[in-house]
């Protein structure tokens, strides 16, 4: 048999799916999937009741070198927060809402997966 190996693109195109279908069911909406500027992107913006939540989806295939959330270090948290400002900045609609940086760690494989979902992982340190 012929097996193709998925690109690392597919795999997190993939993953953001799986996530933004969890997050769904959970009762946030989507307002955007790749949210891209400069600075960075963000792999979901949802809305969760009045608050907006900017969503980071991490995967890895398993935890053996630890858990996929651990890899939003203090500069990627700091791109996140770069570039929700400018998605606030051009969204003006949504600048007076309640927002939030929550985390989406995958780990698993197809109709295996382990999901954990981090409210509010970290916060915007003025």
């Amino acid at each position: 048999m012929f097996f193709t190996k998925k690109t690392s693109r597919e795999v997190g195109q993939a993953t953001e799916t799986l996530a933004c279908q969890y997050l769904e069911k959970q009762g946030l909406n989507l307002l955007q999937k790749n949210y891209l500027c400069k600075s960075g992107e963000i792999d979901l913006v949802m809305q969760d009741g009045q608050s907006l939540v900017f969503v980071e989806v991490r995967y890895r295939k398993n935890t053996n070198f630890g858990h996929a959330a651990e890899t939003v270090n203090h500069s990627k948290q700091k791109k996140l927060i770069h570039t929700a400002s400018h998605y606030l900045q051009n969204h003006s609609d949504q600048a007076n809402k309640p927002a939030r940086f929550d985390v989406i760690s995958i780990s698993g494989k197809a109709d295996q997966y382990d999901i954990n979902w981090i409210q509010d992982a970290f916060q915007v340190l003025s």
